[in-house]
């Protein structure tokens, strides 16, 4: 069996302005994506995978129009000389923006069935906060999704693509693919898996796969922030019995229609001013504020400095931030070196229309050591504050990304993050968490947000509506 390896993997938030560019992705090529740890599964498998190009980034702006174009081209290129295949397994994100472009995995997808002849077997893994279309699912044979968020079933997911994939070479056997797309679209910390009823409903999957004729069912919360119509939940079923995938299609969309308006913050939540208050008053610590708002890994900018202006202003102490993405204020804090102090302008550097910078004197205590200029981090302190500045944009959810700059979150009294649920590694340790509700191009609510292009009714948007679930078939599917 000779399977082809590649994809295209982001997150756009279609109301954030910075662009994607290349070099804000990691791209793995040849053989160096077979041997990277993200790929490391597949050689449990009994087939020959060929590795084409699969490019990575953390959520943003839209990925700009060049930058696309030259990392398909190539994708296309290296697919070329592998002809024929077998199999292809797609990697993917699922809600990937391109400037100027309708459904880009859909053009991503299609232009890989083009590539690989119908006769190739094609397979994918998407993130739970992807959009789906009809043409996605034309180009298809075989599709599985995350079922936790936060994301702690990545491999998991993949391999149950892989495996799908493999099974159906080694038996002949193609399988049927359809959806049920669901008028919900819901932020992410709404629908942690973590709280109900979205760990109900995700608990419901894997018995649905154990039925007869069922290959794999999954769950698509969808991408709120993408203002285009695909933006939507969905229930997507893989298997060889059609009336029992439609029946569970069906079933599974109308429990999450059901349980719409059940879905809350699986933490305590207020405005922003309300939440600085709490954590400057909590008798606990380290309280974990999120900034959810300016999120990055939810397609936010990452530079807002509203939050650090509010700690300033209410004389906070004991406080660790991590980060505000501001490459001027980082490089000038290079310049001038440990223990100077020196006057910045913080914030509001990449989206000056979104907010304003904190202008005032920091003194630098810690600058990151690498031979990358664009990972340069500095830790500087004003009043009893100490601020991580990047040089780009990166979130910190892991304890060793405050370790690494000699910060230790245990012993902060607050800890700010620009996040929306916490990370695995944080979780555990806020005592209590406080989410923010702060504006942004990641805002919590969506409805605060403009709705040009997304499909009517959706909920929340449009309130009043019914809705009863429809299955559609994939074209390979279509019996001729």
């Amino acid at each position: 069996m000779r399977i082809a390896v590649g994809g295209i993997h982001t997150e756009c938030s279609t109301y954030n302005p910075v662009l994607n560019e290349e070099k804000d992705f990691r791209v793995v090529r040849g053989e160096a994506l077979l041997a990277s740890p993200y790929f490391a599964f597949l050689k449990d498998y009994d087939a020959e995978f060929l590795p084409t190009i699969h490019a990575r980034a953390i959520a943003g702006g839209p990925v700009s129009r060049a930058t696309y174009e030259a990392f398909k081209g190539e994708f296309l290129e290296r697919l070329k000389p592998m002809l024929p295949l077998d199999g292809l397994y797609l990697a993917m994100h699922g809600a990937m923006y391109v400037e100027g472009m309708e459904d880009a995995e859909g053009d991503w997808i299609g232009a890989a069935r083009a590539a690989v002849g119908e006769d190739c077997t094609v397979s994918a893994s998407y993130d739970l906060h992807g959009n789906v279309t009809q043409r996605i699912i034309d180009a298809l044979d075989i599709y599985s999704t995350y079922r936790t968020a936060p994301h702690i079933d990545v491999e998991e997911t993949m391999r149950r693509s892989v495996s799908m994939l493999v099974k159906s070479l080694k038996t002949g056997e193609r399988p049927t693919l359809l959806w049920a797309p669901i008028p919900v679209v819901l932020p992410g910390e709404r629908t942690s898996t973590v709280d109900e009823p979205a760990k109900s409903l995700y608990d419901m999957l894997p018995g649905i796969d154990a039925i007869d004729g069922v290959w794999d069912a999954s769950l698509m919360v969808g991408y709120v922030w993408a203002d285009e119509p695909r933006a939507t939940a969905a229930a997507i079923m893989t298997g060889t019995d059609r009336a029992v995938l439609e029946r569970e299609a069906k079933r599974l969309a109308r429990a999450y229609w059901n349980a719409r308006e059940d879905f809350v913050f699986g933490c305590e939540t207020g405005s922003l001013e309300e939440c600085v208050e709490k954590a400057i008053a909590s008798p606990t610590a380290p309280v974990v504020l999120a900034e959810s708002g300016d999120n990055p890994t939810g397609g936010g900018v990452g530079d807002r400095a509203d939050v650090l202006a509010e700690l300033i202003a209410r004389e906070a102490t004991g406080v660790v931030f991590a980060g505000i993405a501001d490459k001027a204020a980082t490089e000038a804090c290079y310049a001038a070196g440990i223990g100077a102090e020196l006057e910045l302008s913080v914030g509001a550097s990449l989206d000056n229309k979104g907010s304003k910078p904190v202008i005032a004197r920091f003194t630098v205590k810690f600058l990151h050591e690498t031979s990358d200029p664009t990972d340069r981090q500095a830790v500087v302190s004003v009043s009893g504050i100490d601020l991580v500045l990047s040089a780009k944009r990166r979130p910190y959810h892991n304890i060793a990304d405050f370790t690494r700059l000699g910060l230790d979150a245990h012993r902060a009294k607050i800890i700010v993050v620009k996040s929306g649920y916490l990370s695995p590694e944080l979780a555990p340790i806020a005592n209590p968490n406080l989410m923010a509700l702060s504006t942004g191009v990641v805002d919590q609510f969506v409805e605060r947000l403009p709705r040009l292009r997304k499909q009517h009714p959706t909920y929340p948007f449009d309130k009043d509506f019914a809705f009863e679930p429809q299955v559609f078939l994939s074209a390979r599917s279509t019996p001729a």
